[in-house]
């Protein structure tokens, strides 16, 4: 009987929320609940505090946001002034407008306010915004506490308390932030920690802040998503990565790719010899402006740029289903963010193609990658350097994570998907949507996987290696 319950939960009024909620959302256009959904919203709907461990791009928002729409409607306090009854706290801006959008679309025909808070944006609007009090407040950790030194804001009615992202959070340095921000709210409330990841610091968070707490997982640490097709090239150095890249990028005109360096110097320097050399570029990392960022965003969003220069912390959190190819200009230090990057493609149903440049000093990088993934990740071109040691497994083609049934298409078979129907400027090019052949430099090399012409790197090369925080 159990599994029959289960499947019986194929609709959100199923999970617990009301008619008029369910409601809202399919007209929203969401039918059925994902797995972070279906598992998250009856626990949270319960009372319990939760640690729900989901790949961004799963729903989360909606996993917390519902839950917590329909519990506040029930109590319908009117918060007082400079308080709010829920925190939501994000490690970036746009994750924190992300969450925000997508919750005021949930919130229609309510009576329930909500106010987002960020760096890089007026603090005298924001003061003037949060003077009435909200239900509900998003927010950066840093721009948060600025104002409640202000006193602009108080913590003291809070009964509900997100924690989104946050292993991202952690990796940014907001450890001590949130310590400072979980004294000031009541210690009775109700705590929900989403993550990508689950390391020994996020136990430790979680253990801090949580009481017996319900764990919902969902994907497993490491996984990609089942339809990312991921590649790698050795290269010899930076320039070689910067040629590949533009003829790739060539090649697929009709593509929408963000390529992910490890620092604003390096993410800057770029973008600027793209543009200079004819490409549709922009970029967004910690130097750049609110402004500057959204401009970006929407530009990328609306197909007037089409390739987004990007740091893992300005990037995270970015929604958009259009796009076809992200390219690990440099390996991440981290082997998560390898996971978070790639996300950002094979969104809403898509394919994706994950290409990654590995410069001679980058073999540790990938080595972690591909430990952490439990995959060796298909050669496109170039010669692994005698001291990478991948590990001896069977190899396995794409994405997947390792996990059966993940990506494991003939690298032949794929022009098959080239015709499947898109909307205008989202699908992939014409021709394969990674390399070509004959790409020259950017095809495989003899010996290779089978399949040549296609797309796969990895980021190589000498950049910095210390991590800043940039939110």
């Amino acid at each position: 009987m159990a599994p029959r319950k289960v499947l019986e939960l194929t609709n959100f009024r199923d999970l617990g929320l009301s008619e008029n909620i369910a409601a809202t959302v399919s007209a929203l256009g969401y039918e059925t609940p994902t797995p972070i959904q279906l598992k998250g919203i009856p626990v949270v709907l319960s009372g319990r505090d939760l640690i729900g461990l989901a790949q961004t791009g799963t729903g989360k928002t909606a996993a917390f946001g519902l839950p917590l729409i329909e519990m506040l409607l029930a109590k319908p306090t009117r918060p007082d002034n400079r308080t709010t009854r829920t925190l939501i706290l994000a490690p970036t801006r746009e994750l924190v407008n992300q969450i925000g959008d997508n919750l005021r679309s949930f919130l229609k025909k309510t009576p329930l306010r909500i106010n987002q808070v960020v760096g890089g944006a007026s603090i005298g609007k924001q003061q003037l915004q949060l003077e009435k009090g909200t239900d509900i407040l998003v927010a950066t950790p840093g721009r948060l506490l600025d104002l409640i030194a202000r006193n602009a804001i108080s913590l003291r009615a809070v009964s509900y308390l997100v924690l989104d992202e946050a292993d991202q959070m952690l990796d940014l340095g907001f450890i001590h932030d949130l310590r400072k921000i979980s004294k000031m709210v009541p210690a009775k409330r109700q705590t929900l920690l989403f993550s990508a990841t689950m390391p020994k610091t996020i136990a430790d968070l979680a253990a801090s802040f949580l009481t017996d707490p319900v764990k919902v997982e969902v994907s497993p640490p490491g996984k990609a998503a089942d339809k990312v097709e991921q590649y790698v090239h050795f290269v010899a150095g930076q320039n070689a990565k910067t040629e590949m890249l533009k003829k790739i990028l060539t090649d697929n005109p009709d593509g929408r790719s963000i390529v992910f360096l490890r620092t604003k110097h390096g993410a800057e320097k770029l973008m600027k010899h793209l543009d200079v050399t004819g490409f549709s570029v922009a970029s967004i990392h910690g130097n750049k402006s609110q402004g500057q960022r959204e401009r970006a965003l929407k530009g990328f969003r609306d197909g007037e740029i089409r390739t987004l220069i990007a740091t893992d912390v300005a990037a995270r959190g970015i929604d958009i289903p259009a796009v076809s190819h992200v390219f690990n200009y440099d390996l991440p230090e981290v082997p998560d963010a390898y996971v978070h990057r790639i996300g950002r493609t094979a969104r809403a149903g898509r394919d994706g193609i994950a290409i990654a440049f590995c410069g001679p000093d980058e073999g540790r990088l990938l080595r972690d990658v591909e430990r952490l993934m439990g995959i060796d990740i298909p050669v496109a071109s170039g010669e692994a350097p005698a001291n990478l040691n991948r590990p001896a497994r069977p190899q396995r083609r794409g994405g997947g994570g390792g996990a059966p049934g993940g990506n494991n298409r003939n690298h032949q078979g794929r022009a098959k998907h080239d015709g499947e129907s898109r909307s205008a400027g989202e699908g992939r090019p014409a021709g394969k949507p990674g390399h070509r052949k004959g790409n020259g430099g950017a095809g495989r090399p003899a010996g290779a996987h089978a399949g040549q012409g296609k797309p796969g790197g990895r980021p190589a090369g000498g950049q910095q290696r210390n991590r800043r925080r940039e939110a």
